[in-house]
C-alpha cells in the first residue's frame, strides 16, 4: 500500500479531517491540565499517557486522518515555567510515541501524525509574543527535535500575530516536512493582534513558500469563524484553506471552561456551511471531542 502523505489526502475531492482537542479531552478523562504546562502534563506519568494514547487512538477510530501531537505546551520556554524544562527531549518523544502508537493501533485506518507548533507565550495575548530573533531560535530548535522524532508534517497552529507565524513557518519549512499553518482570529477580519488578514495573508503565504500546504483557522467560536472564514478563502487563491472552531472559553485557572453543552451533530451542521465556502480540511480546537470528529465524518461521507 503506497504511504499516506498530506499532498495525496489534499488531491482528493474530499476534504480532510483532522483530530478534535486533546487539552480539554484530557481533562474530561480526569487528568491534571492546569497551568502553566497544561495538556503537557499527561507525559509527565503512565496514567497521563495511557489517556492520551486513548484519546488519539478514538480521534483516529472517529475517522481523523491528521493527529497532532501532544506538544502545545512542550517548548523549552513552557517547560521551564513548571519547572519541567529538564524534561524536553523526553516530553517530547513520549509525545510523537504516543500519536504514532495510537495511529498504528488500528488495522486498515492509516493516519499522519503532525508535529504540533503552538505560540511560544499565550495563545491570547499577542502582546507577549517575544522578539523576533528568539521567535526563529525557539521555534527552529523545536521543528528540529520533533523532525528528527519521525512525524510527517508540521502543524503550527493558534498564531496571533503576523511576526510569530512568520517565525515559525521559516523554521518549519527549513525542516523540509510540509506545513499547515492556523491563525487564531478575531471578527471581522483580523488576526487577535490586529493585523488585517488582508496583509496577514501574503506575507505568510511567501514566507511559507511551497512547503506550506493550506492555511486555516482556529481557537475562535463558530459565530466568530463564520465571520471571519469567507474573507480568509478570499485571500488565499487556490491553496487548500479550512479550519477548525472551539467550544467553551479559555480560563485563567484550569486553561479551559468547558461549554454546559455538547452538540457533535449541530457542529456538523455548522461544518456543512463552511464546506460549501471552500474548506478543505475541518477538524475541532479546545472543547470538541471524538464524538465531534465522528460527526463530521458521517457528514464528509454523505456527501461524498
Amino acid at each position: 500500500m503506497p504511504k499516506m502523505t498530506l499532498e495525496g489526502l489534499l488531491s482528493r475531492p474530499r476534504p480532510i479531517l483532522l483530530d478534535g482537542a486533546t487539552g480539554t479531552e484530557l481533562a474530561r478523562r480526569g487528568i491534571d491540565t492546569g497551568l502553566p504546562l497544561w495538556s503537557a502534563h499527561a507525559l509527565r506519568s503512565p496514567r497521563g499517557r495511557r489517556a492520551l494514547r486513548a484519546i488519539h487512538e478514538d480521534y483516529a477510530r472517529a475517522g481523523a486522518e491528521v493527529i497532532v501531537t501532544n506538544t502545545f505546551r512542550t517548548t523549552r520556554r513552557a517547560l521551564r515555567k513548571g519547572g519541567a524544562e529538564d524534561d524536553w527531549r523526553l516530553l517530547n518523544r513520549r509525545a510523537v510515541e504516543c500519536a504514532r502508537e495510537a495511529t498504528g493501533a488500528i488495522p486498515g485506518h492509516a493516519c499522519l501524525v503532525a508535529g504540533g507548533i503552538a505560540p511560544l507565550e499565550d495563545c491570547y495575548r499577542p502582546d507577549l509574543v517575544p522578539a523576533q530573533r528568539e521567535c526563529l531560535e525557539e521555534h527552529r530548535r523545536q521543528v528540529d527535535l520533533l523532525a528528527g522524532l519521525g512525524i510527517d508534517l508540521i502543524f503550527i497552529e493558534t498564531m496571533n500575530s503576523m511576526r510569530e507565524a512568520e517565525a515559525a513557518l521559516v523554521a518549519a519549512r527549513a525542516s523540509g516536512l510540509d506545513v499547515l499553518l492556523s491563525l487564531c482570529p478575531a471578527p471581522p477580519d483580523r488576526l487577535l493582534s490586529g493585523e488585517p488578514l488582508a496583509e496577514v495573508v501574503p506575507a505568510l503565504v511567501a514566507a511559507g513558500g511551497s512547503r506550506l500546504r493550506a492555511l486555516l483557522l482556529n481557537c475562535a467560536t463558530p459565530e466568530a469563524l463564520e465571520t471571519i472564514y469567507p474573507r480568509l478563502a478570499a485571500l488565499v487563491g487556490d491553496r487548500p484553506h479550512g479550519l477548525y472552531a472551539h467550544l467553551g472559553q479559555p480560563d485563567d485557572v484550569t486553561g479551559w471552561r468547558l461549554p454546559d453543552r455538547h452538540d457533535p451533530e449541530g457542529y456538523a451542521r455548522w461544518m456543512e456551511r463552511r464546506l460549501d465556502e471552500g474548506a478543505r480540511l475541518v477538524g475541532g480546537c479546545c472543547g470538541t471531542t471524538p464524538e465531534h470528529i465522528a460527526a463530521l465524518r458521517a457528514l464528509l461521507e454523505s456527501r461524498r
